[in-house]
Parts: structure tokens; C-alpha cells; sequence
């Protein structure tokens, strides 16, 4: 998920704070999510880490990585997954500071450290190249990784990547993380949560109880809601266009024509500069096309990786 989450979240608990209301939600406990929620198979030593990795399909097919976005996990991916592992190796991971990987203990959360531990996992998984699938923050570590590291990277599909200044976040600048979002790894009340994630659907109907429950857990893991801010902290933009220019691999801009988080729009930023990419959209469909419609969202993205 993108940044607007913490945002949303950050307003809310104003509203809260000057009401005069506190509700104080502890962390759940790691054993507890990770039998609801892991397979101890599923973790990994990798780059320091004990990096949550879901490895499934055929160890010869074709491999490919998906990174999720901001304050989200490897299970937004699952029902791509199952259509996608008859005929490609299809790993997600949790990126530090997210889900079940859990806080960095080296507390740095630079894109250079994401691309430094996807880096390890391939070595790890001894994959010489993947494609890359990525979402929104996860976009932006994709085409850096995809720029900086092209003999690694078969095919790339950006999905509503992060990168170019906005409104209120310029290159180079040091972000400031508000006073009062300092509270947040102390609490998550429920009613402030479905309002912070139904933006990102284009059908916020499609935001079930179990939905909002498996984001619910993932942010009450063990020390992620302070990964988070760590997070936003240490989250400076450098210019994307030098980056954009070098990548090799064939590219996919994915976009819900609803997406309300990064708009669709943004899509000719990219193409400006890429050398060999397309773009798909999807009426009606909002910032996580694998979750709000995956039947649909999949067929154009298994095609390209077929190609």
C-alpha cells in the first residue's frame, strides 16, 4: 500500500488525540501470526534477515519476483500466484520492515538496502536472472534495481510505481515525519483503518472483513508499525529519469484507470523515457489490480511474461 495510508492514519488519530480519545493497541505475538499466516519453510536467511519468502511453480520455470508495496505483504499477490506457478517459478517476499520479515535489524530502510537484499535472494535461490512484478513503493525498487542491476532483470511490470516528485516531496530532500505520527506503534483502532485502505480500491466493497484483517495483522507484527516510520524517515527521492533511461529489460506499466493513490496519468512519465515499454489499464480499477479484479488483471500480465 502507498504512503496515503500512514497519512489517513495520521489524521485520524488527530481527530482521536484532540477528542480526547486513546486507544492503545499492542503488537499481536509472532508465533500467533505466523501459524496463522506463514509455514516455517517459508523464512529464509538472506542478507541478515529472516526474510518471509513464499516459493512456489516449477523450480525450472521461468522465475519471477513480485515486491509488494508500502504497509502491504507477500499475500496480495496469492491469487495471481495460483494462476501464475503451473508454468513460472513465482516468489514474493516480505520486504524488511513489512509483514512477517519483520524490522531490519541494521535499521536501514534506503532503497539501496532492498536492492542489496533482492540482490541476495537471487543468490540465495541461485537464479543468474528473473523478471520482476512490483506495486507502487515496490514499483520504485523494481526500476531502480532493473536500472542499476539490467544483466539480473529479464522482463519488468511496474504497477502504479513511486518515483517522481509530487506535491510536498521534492528529490534529494530529507522527509519529515509529523509529531503526531510518532504514535503509531501504539495504535490501530478499527475505525480508522478501513477508511485509510478503501481508497485504494476502485470497488471499495471489495475490501472484505478478511481483507482488512490480513492488513490489520501484518501492520500489528512485531515492531512494524515503527519500521514504518523508520521508514518514511529515511525515504529520499532522487530523480528517476537518468535511472529510467538505462533499463534494458522490456517494460509493463500497469494501471487501474480509478486508481486514486498514484493516477494513471503518471503512466506518461514513464513512458517518456523507458526505451521499450506499454501500457495496460483497467476501467474501474484502483491501486491493486491483483487483489480488486486478479481473474481479469492477470491475462495481460501472464501474456507479457510469456513473450
Amino acid at each position: 500500500m502507498p504512503r496515503a495510508l500512514t497519512l489517513a492514519a495520521i489524521i485520524a488519530l488527530v481527530v482521536l488525540l484532540l477528542g480526547g480519545g486513546w486507544l492503545y493497541t499492542p503488537d499481536r505475538p509472532r508465533a500467533e501470526l505466523e501459524a496463522q499466516y506463514a509455514r516455517p519453510a517459508d523464512f529464509q536467511p538472506v542478507a541478515g534477515l529472516r526474510l518471509h519468502v513464499r516459493d512456489t511453480g516449477p523450480r525450472a520455470a521461468p522465475p519471477v519476483i513480485f515486491l509488494h508495496g508500502f504497509a502491504s505483504s507477500l499475500h496480495t499477490w496469492e491469487d495471481w500466484a495460483r494462476t501464475l506457478e503451473s508454468e513460472f517459478r513465482v516468489i514474493r517476499f516480505d520486504l524488511p520492515g513489512f509483514g512477517l520479515t519483520g524490522p531490519d535489524p541494521t535499521g536501514d530502510y534506503s532503497d539501496a538496502r532492498s536492492l542489496a537484499v533482492i540482490l541476495a535472494l537471487m543468490d540465495h535461490l541461485a537464479l543468474p536472472r528473473a523478471s520482476i512484478v512490483a506495486s507502487s513503493m515496490g514499483g520504485r525498487i523494481a526500476w531502480t534495481f532493473a536500472a542499476t542491476h539490467p544483466a539480473r532483470v529479464d522482463r519488468l511490470v511496474l504497477m502504479a510505481p513511486d518515483g517522481f516528485a509530487s506535491p510536498g516531496r521534492g528529490y534529494g530532500t530529507t522527509p519529515s515525519v509529523p509529531l503526531i505520527a510518532r504514535v503509531l506503534p501504539y495504535t490501530l483502532p478499527d475505525m480508522m483503518l478501513r477508511p485509510s485502505l478503501a481508497p485504494a480500491y476502485g470497488n471499495p466493497a471489495v475490501l472484505t472483513d478478511a481483507v482488512l484483517a490480513r492488513y490489520r495483522d501484518m501492520l500489528l507484527a512485531p515492531g512494524i508499525r515503527q519500521a514504518i516510520l523508520d521508514r518514511m524517515a529515511q525515504g529520499v527521492l532522487v530523480d528517476p529519469v537518468p535511472l529510467l533511461r538505462r533499463i534494458e529489460a522490456p517494460t509493463l506499466l500497469f494501471w487501474g484507470q480509478a486508481d486514486a493513490m498514484v493516477p494513471v496519468a503518471n503512466a506518461a512519465d514513464y513512458t517518456a523515457v523507458l526505451r521499450d515499454s506499454r501500457v495496460v489499464t483497467f476501467p474501474g480499477i484502483g491501486h491493486v489490480p491483483m487483489e480488486e479484479a486478479p481473474a481479469e488483471t492477470v491475462i495481460p500480465l501472464r501474456d507479457f511474461l510469456r513473450r
